[in-house]
């Protein structure tokens, strides 16, 4: 079982966004993985991007460019 830590968590509201996601970050070398959505966040559909806490903006910033969407994204304690 992993430790828990604060990471940034980027919620998706329909599985093709999620796929989007590990696709383009794959491809590009971005940190994170995909991961199955944490109860303590309600989204869409079940499949969130985790990533260290501290590259949250770099992803964002990184999704935008990319144009990839997203339901809700922030730091939680997983």
């Amino acid at each position: 079982m992993r430790r828990k830590e604060n990471r940034m968590v980027i919620a998706f509201s329909a599985t093709a966004e999620a796929a989007a996601m590990d696709e383009a970050c794959r491809k590009d070398n971005m940190p994170g993985r995909l991961i199955p959505l944490p109860t303590v966040i309600s989204a869409g559909c079940g499949f969130a991007w985790s990533a260290p806490a501290d590259r949250g903006e770099e992803l964002l910033q990184y999704m935008e460019e990319k144009g990839l969407s997203y339901e809700k994204a922030g730091i939680y304690f997983i």
